[in-house]
């Protein structure tokens, strides 16, 4: 997958795994926060996405909280995390 394939795939995650019913894909940006007073996501929406996104792309996230706190930060930084893990997979 490329990088823009990984962003892409990404967005459509959030806006489906979270019924985000005003928004789509294309509304996302890339290098917006997620949570507070960028997206607007919430605790509950972490919980929910990171199980989707496992899901959809086959990643582990550590169950440390600063860490996925970083991950978590916007689309840019998941599909740092996605990117690099896929490399891990790899070797």
């Amino acid at each position: 997958m490329t990088r823009e394939e990984i962003e892409t795939k990404l967005k459509d995650v959030i806006v489906s795994a979270l019924d985000l019913e005003d928004l789509t894909a294309a509304d996302i940006e890339t290098e917006v926060p997620l949570f507070g007073e960028g997206l607007g996501l919430d605790s509950i929406d972490a919980l929910e996405l990171g199980m989707a996104v496992k899901k959809a792309f086959g990643v582990t996230f550590a169950s440390d909280p600063a860490a996925n706190r970083q991950i978590f930060y916007s689309v840019k930084t998941l599909a740092d995390f996605v990117e690099q893990q896929n490399k891990v997979d790899q070797t």
